[in-house]
């Protein structure tokens, strides 16, 4: 009995590969793809970046306006978090099994959440393009909506995975609701919401980046008018300031993390 489980889990694993392979060759044929000359460009794009991807003293110059883009794209990584981190709390405790209130506003909530979480932050900024144009504002609401539905979702399998047996407890000695929740719920499950907004953080400064590029805005900015103007011993000192802050802000992250788990 136990032999034919692993034999026929033996058998899809090889199914699922054999599909996965076809697709990829089918796909190599339709974009006439060249697998061959793709690997050995490799060298020569390496050899490029080498010679051409660098800063230097003209780029050197341009150390301020990087700053500032930088310290804009932080800004609005932030505080796009944060505020959606304030609606996905609200949100995930109404939608929780274990402190929801259940019935249609239960529902309303998880599919909120899900709604928000399957859009990607690249379509809501070229959704919000229509409406707000190429600013600030498109880049924060892009942020806001995709941390939205991504913390809401990781609220309430937190707060119904650390706060179940408490939450029964103070219900049997006729706790009323928000002493649940203020007293039990959001003490306990504190932890690991923080975990996660510290992630989303991260998370947002990366995707900040790409939707400067579509808003016109930050660092993502400066990055796209670099490289289309040529300019790329600036624009190699753009992926570098990228690169040390992401680096800084997973660092300290990591050590809150240590800190409060």
């Amino acid at each position: 009995m136990q032999d034919n489980f692993f034999l026929r889990k033996r058998m899809n694993t090889m199914l699922f590969c054999a599909i996965m392979l076809v697709i990829t060759v089918i796909a190599i044929i339709i974009t006439e793809y060249n697998v061959i000359k793709g690997f050995t460009s490799i060298p020569k794009a390496a050899e490029w970046a080498f010679n051409n991807f660098y800063p230097n003293e003209k780029a050197l110059k341009k150390l301020p306006d990087i700053a500032t883009s930088l310290v804009e794209t932080l800004l609005v990584s932030v505080a796009a978090t944060t505020v959606a981190a304030i609606f996905a709390l609200l949100f995930a405790i109404a939608g929780s099994h274990t402190t929801g209130v259940g019935g249609i506003f239960s529902w309303i909530s998880r599919s909120i959440a899900t709604l928000f979480r399957n859009i990607d932050v690249a379509a809501w900024s070229m959704i919000l393009l229509i409406s707000f144009g190429q600013n600030v504002l498109t880049g924060y609401f892009a942020l806001f909506f995709g941390s939205f539905g991504f913390l809401t979702r990781a609220f309430m399998e937190s707060i119904d995975e650390v706060s179940n047996s408490s939450v029964e407890a103070l219900r049997a000695t006729g706790a009323s609701y928000f002493s649940i929740i203020f007293q039990s719920v959001i003490p306990s499950s504190m932890p690991q919401l923080l975990s996660w907004i510290l992630f989303m953080v991260e998370t947002n400064i990366r995707h900040a980046t790409l939707i400067g590029i579509l808003t016109g805005t930050g660092i993502g900015f400066l990055f796209n008018l670099y490289y289309k103007s040529l300019n790329y011993s600036s624009a190699s000192l753009v992926v570098i300031f990228i690169v040390i802050t992401i680096f800084l802000i997973e660092s300290v992250s990591n050590y809150v993390r240590k800190v409060i788990l």
